[in-house]
């Protein structure tokens, strides 16, 4: 991948709009971007992987979307950044824009514009760009396919982060194994391991189930069994014993036997208790049927007696229904009559009120007359209503006068308060202008003073550090002396043991000859007279003992000597940065100007407020002059209105006057008129009313007298005396019918053989029968449950020994399953004895992906150290039973010792992880199937270097080149100013950075 040409709007620090002509910083292979602290060189690198990616890296991205936009950036201008790449053969270029806050075009607030994303492909062809996709999901898919790597992936292989790199040399297996696991994208091995690792969790669970299966169905066999009288109980079992299979089985067989022997005694029980059982049942029945047939004859007897003395009241209920009968006829007649009667009542009644509301001329008029009068009353109300539709707009017209006066009076007020408001209006805008600009003044200061806060807080950080640091050299160069002279005993220690074994070096070999086999140093194979040991010989174990202290104390020393060098090279610095001014001096400075900033940037908050209300002034200015001008406007248009409205009213009211007589007004006068002719017309209909029921009573009387001689009744009070309700007939009849019945059924029972024959025997016992049946029954009740109980534990344990039969049979996959899984699982987790480094299935592969990313790197940093160092990847085992295979080594050629990464001094270290990270760089771009990666960034790290290796390690960057790699430098350092021609200078301003570019030192500024 190449990158062409980066524009940017509005975006970081850059208010206005820049742009990066990659293709002319890269013609020289490296390029330099530098600028002061703070001014934006990162921001040029977040641009291109937002570009890309829609993200910014590492920690930027939690900030959102909200904090790519420029401070500075006029607020009609959207945040844009625009890049154009190659990746393989295709050129494309990405738009993106974050979601941002706007003024409305139209009317007052803000709205927001959603994000927006563009990919275009260039087609050679035609020379033209041709559009792809505006969604953010495809062209994200789509880069990522395309540059075959991941945001991460892409930051961490293209930008290179020096620290992150620093921080991997010295970082343990699992921290390297976290990065690499990012990078390679081995979630697929870690699947595997937790796959097998489920499978193995699984294949125990199923085992333990197939066991507990088992020993359930042992134990359910030995409940059932416990009826048998089984001599052999169930042994002891537990999941997992040897045997269990063969032992549930032939406890099984045992139990069963014994079962069915039971049974068969059972059974031979049960069939001479249900013939003991039948015999009783057929006793009792027959001294049941006995003792039914006496009860019969008994009740029968009993109850023909008892009719027998019922005969008088029989007879006088079958009178009272028979002259009921005669009276239903009657009845129709006597509830007309009732009818008749209440009817009359009722018209009288509503008559005499109907009269007793109508006024005293009219109280004893007929029907006729009083029908008369309603209809030339409600002529008089039919005149009257022109008078009240006259009265209605009489009252009208009184509500609009009233109306105008009110209006009157309110556009009076309003064009006086306009009057007394305009009258102040000139002070009142000269005071808020000045606010305004008292605002915007403290947004200028608090500006001026913001750019003083980072440096202030800096110098106190430096200040605390200095402190900190003074204290920390003196214990460092304590350390530091005290090593050295624990190193130089040791050396003596070693040395004079040295010489103390070569003086008696003689004897030492003389224990090595042996009879007849020749000297080491004479070859003679005769040994007249070895040399024998003294008192204070040496041998080689204690000398090697003595050199191991010594190397150690050696070490020691190394150790703490750059350990006072770090100490006295960050007190170098941190003296530089701070000065001489004490911490609380700094404190001092930092915390007033906070004080101020706060104070100017509160005063500055309220500029949008006060210009609001400005602005709300102005219009509160125009409305008042527009509301005298229309209240005056309005009073010239109502003085003809009121002299119009008082001409008709005059002449309303003449009208009415006449129409209303005595009345208050027209609508009393109706309102009684219509009162009047109502009660009229009550009043006739009433007296209707009344004449036609006493008529109809008349008649029903008549018809009444007619009914009741008819029937034979003397008279009509006889018949209604002799009426009996229906309900009351109806149960009369009904006792007639019963006691007939019963007479007839009475002689039957007498007249049956079998009930007189039974009458003669002796009486049934039939308690004694009862008392043999149950007996019978609850022999034959034991026996059968006795059988069923046998039956059912045959037919249980035969059916649970098939169910452990087949339970036997599935045990045994499942240890094999079980067995071979676990030995996967172990081998992939590094937990198995097999695997002799403890080595994880993902470790192994991220093993070899950094034994490539080592054999990488080492070229490069055997040409950065002058050909000292290489780095060698180790999968030793580690000790204490930690996990092996990631282990990092650099081998020191003058020493020629293996040591840890960690030991490497400030600038060895920044070279090492520089070689680490090109390495990185192409085994990634390999991995991502073999995509090249053309153009790279280096981010700070340069100043821990001194003048011999950093040509070095410009060096080794500009034979980049011969793989056609542009590398960008990213730097604070001044001398790389004048070995990188090419470079991209990032100028910091108060209205927002600006970019240059340099060919040789000097240049326009880019874009904004």
């Amino acid at each position: 991948m190449r990158l062409h040409r980066l524009t940017v709007t509005a975006f970081g620090p850059f208010a206005g709009t820049h742009h990066v002509d990659f293709d002319a910083l890269c013609g020289a292979g490296l390029f330099l971007l530098h600028g002061a602290t703070g001014a934006g060189k990162t921001s040029v690198l977040d641009a291109v992987c937002y570009a890309l990616y829609g993200g910014v890296p590492g920690a930027r991205q939690t900030q959102g979307h909200g904090g790519l936009r420029s401070s500075h950036a006029p607020a009609g201008t959207p945040t844009e950044v625009t890049l154009e790449f190659t990746v393989g053969e295709r050129r494309l270029r990405t738009t993106r824009r974050p979601e941002h806050r706007r003024r409305k075009h139209r009317g007052e607030g803000f709205t927001t514009d959603k994000a927006l994303s563009l990919l275009h492909e260039h087609d050679a062809a035609t020379g033209r760009w041709r559009a792809l996709s505006r969604s953010h999901q495809e062209i994200g898919k789509e880069i990522v396919e395309s540059l075959g790597m991941s945001r991460e992936q892409f930051c961490q292989v293209v930008l290179l982060p020096q620290g992150d790199f620093a921080h991997f040399l010295r970082a343990r297996a699992d921290e390297r194994g976290a990065l690499l696991g990012r990078l390679f994208d081995t979630g697929r091995f870690r699947a595997v391991e937790a796959h097998l690792a489920e499978r193995r969790t699984t294949a125990q669970q199923r085992l333990r189930e197939a066991d507990a299966t088992l020993l359930a169905l042992a134990h359910r066999m030995a409940q059932v069994a416990e009826g048998n009288g089984t001599d052999e109980p169930l042994p002891a079992l537990a999941p997992g014993d040897e045997g269990l299979a063969g032992t549930v089985l032939a406890w099984a067989a045992l139990a069963r036997g014994t079962a069915r022997e039971r049974l068969t005694g059972t059974e031979l029980a049960l069939r001479a208790a249900e013939r003991h059982h039948q015999a009783a049942q057929e006793r009792l029945a027959a001294a049941e049927e006995l003792a039914r047939l006496q009860e019969r004859h008994r009740r029968a007897r009993g109850r023909a007696e008892e009719l027998a003395r019922q005969a008088p009241e029989r007879d006088a209920v079958r009178q009272r229904v028979e002259r009921a009968r005669s009276a239903e006829s009657v009845l129709p007649a006597l509830a007309a009559r009732r009818t008749a009667e209440a009817e009359h009542h009722r018209s009288a009644r509503a008559e005499d009120e109907a009269r007793a509301r109508l006024p005293e001329p009219f109280r004893q008029a007929t029907a006729e007359h009083l029908t008369a009068s309603e209809r030339r009353t409600r002529q008089q109300l039919g005149a009257l209503e022109a008078a009240r539709r006259a009265e209605a707009r009489a009252e009208t017209l009184g509500r609009e006068l009233n109306g105008l006066d009110r209006d009157a009076v309110h556009d009076e007020a309003v064009a006086r308060e306009a009057e007394e408001w305009l009258a102040v209006w000139p002070a009142r805008q000269t005071a808020h202008q000045r606010r305004v600009d008292d605002a915007q003044a403290a947004a200028t200061r608090a500006e001026q003073l913001g750019a003083r806060l980072e440096p202030a807080r800096r110098r106190l950080d430096a200040a605390r550090t200095r402190d900190r640091l003074v204290a920390e050299l003196t214990g460092a160069t304590e350390r530091a002396r005290h090593a050295a002279d624990a190193a130089a005993d040791a050396r003596q220690r070693w040395l004079d043991l040295r010489e103390r074994r070569l003086a008696g070096i003689a004897a030492e070999l003389a224990l090595a000859l042996r009879p007849g086999a020749p000297c080491a140093v004479c070859g003679c194979a005769e040994h007249p007279a070895p040399a024998g040991p003294t008192a204070d010989h040496v041998d080689a174990a204690a000398e090697d003992a003595a050199l191991a202290d010594h190397q150690r104390a050696e070490a020691a020393r190394e150790e703490a000597a750059q350990a006072r060098q770090a100490v006295e090279e960050a007190l170098r610095h941190a003296r530089t940065e701070s000065g001489e001014d004490t911490v609380k001096d700094c404190a001092a400075l930092l915390a007033g100007l906070e004080a101020d900033i706060g104070t100017a940037r509160r005063e500055a908050a309220q500029a949008h407020i006060l210009r609001e209300r400005l602005d709300q002034a102005e219009r509160e200015h125009e409305r008042r002059l527009a509301e005298g001008h229309e209240a005056a406007r309005r009073t010239a248009a109502r003085t003809s209105r009121r002299e119009a409205l008082q001409h008709e009213l005059r002449s309303q009211r003449d009208a009415v006057r006449q129409a209303r007589g005595d009345a208050p007004s027209v609508a009393d006068r109706a309102a009684r008129l219509a009162g009047l002719a109502g009660t009229l017309a009550e009043a006739a209909e009433a007296a209707r009313r009344a004449d036609a029921a006493a008529r109809h009573l008349k008649q029903a009387d008549a018809a009444l007298d007619d009914a009741a001689w008819r029937a034979g009744f003397p008279a009509p009070q006889a018949a209604a005396d002799a009426v009996v309700e229906a309900d009351a007939a109806r149960a009369l009849r009904r006792r007639l019918d019963d006691w007939q019945t019963e007479e007839a059924t009475c002689a039957a029972e007498l007249a049956d053989p079998a009930v007189g024959a039974a009458a003669r025997e002796d009486p049934a016992d039939v308690a004694a029968a009862r008392r043999a049946a149950e007996a019978a029954a609850d022999r034959r009740r034991a026996a059968d449950a006795a059988a069923s109980a046998a039956r059912s534990r045959a037919t249980d344990l035969d059916r649970l020994s098939a169910r452990a039969t087949e339970a036997v049979r599935a045990l045994g996959p499942r240890r094999a399953e079980h067995e071979r899984v676990t030995r996967l699982a172990g081998l992939a987790a590094g937990t198995s004895a097999e695997n002799e480094r403890r080595m994880r299935l993902e470790t192994y592969v991220l093993a070899a992906r950094l034994e490539q990313v080592a054999a990488a790197a080492s070229s490069r940093l055997h040409r950065m150290s002058s050909g000292r160092y290489t780095l060698l990847h180790s999968d030793d085992r580690a000790g204490r039973g930690a996990r092996s295979g990631l282990g990092l080594h650099v081998v020191d050629a003058w020493t020629g010792q293996e040591r840890d990464t960690a030991s490497l001094s400030g600038g060895e270290t920044f070279f090492a992880s520089l070689a680490l990270a090109l390495g990185l760089a192409d085994v990634v771009g390999d991995e991502a199937g073999g995509t090249r990666l053309d153009t790279l960034f280096i981010d700070e790290g340069f100043g821990s270097l001194d003048e011999q290796t950093l040509d070095e390690v410009l060096e080794v960057l500009d034979s980049l080149r011969e793989r056609d790699r542009c590398v960008g430098i990213v730097s604070h350092v001044a001398d790389l100013r004048t070995r990188v021609p090419a470079q991209l200078e990032v100028v910091k301003r108060r209205s927002g950075s600006v970019l240059r570019h340099h060919a040789d030192g000097s240049g326009p500024p880019v874009g904004g």
